[in-house]
């Protein structure tokens, strides 16, 4: 009788977490963009974008409810791209898929991988940096995940704090930033500069445009 009562309450627990999950997913929905995504970034480094438009297989495929992919020249500048995809919400079937996976499958293979930390208006963010390399061309990868109110970079935690937003807010719209910063020769430090230049107006513009927190 004794070891049956040290079961009631996980048992209570237990119920509880089922009833608040069905609340929560009563609740949670498509969380719509406070502004229109075209409005980031029309402008880097002294260059207008150009918008560059992706067919709506893909779109289907890569499953986000919003994007904008522009292509940027800098006079003096190498030539590159931003990316801002987002989610409304996250389920089975359409969440964000990881760069890590992606570049490989456009032919750009891993050249090194890690972090960076850069310093913007809302304080010092770590996001990742790939070197890629693709028929002797190289570029910079820097990307992050942003949404809800932070930017993070690691996977691991990013799936976590989906899970967990979920459950206790019943939020799941992210947002995934990407900028491809092409590799003039060797000039690896040149590139990080530019690229380190122009994350934090990214990560501005995609917060004023972003669900509030």
């Amino acid at each position: 009788m004794r070891s049956r009562s040290r079961w009631v309450p996980a048992a209570v627990l237990g119920f509880g977490c089922l009833v608040n999950g069905a609340v929560v997913a009563r609740r949670s929905g498509p969380m719509p963009l406070r502004g229109a995504i075209e409005s980031v970034t029309p402008e880097l480094l002294g260059a207008r974008a150009v918008d560059i438009k992706v067919t709506p297989e893909e779109q289907r495929v890569a499953g986000m409810s919003a994007y904008v992919l522009r292509q940027y020249s800098p006079p003096g500048g190498p030539q590159f791209s931003v990316y801002v995809g987002y989610y409304d919400e996250q389920r089975q079937g359409k969440s964000i898929h990881s760069p890590k996976n992606c570049l490989p499958g456009a032919g750009w293979e891993p050249v090194e991988s890690g972090t960076i930390t850069i310093a913007t208006a809302g304080g010092i963010i770590t996001v990742n940096r790939y070197r890629v390399a693709k028929q002797g061309a190289q570029a910079l990868v820097y990307y992050w995940y942003q949404g809800r109110g932070r930017v993070a970079h690691d996977e691991m935690l990013v799936k976590y704090e989906l899970l967990r937003d979920a459950a206790l807010h019943g939020r799941t719209e992210e947002a995934l930033v990407r900028i491809v910063m092409p590799v003039t020769g060797t000039d690896i430090a040149g590139a990080d500069s530019l690229a380190r230049q122009v994350a934090p107006s990214l990560v501005a513009d995609v917060y004023r445009v972003l669900p509030a927190p």
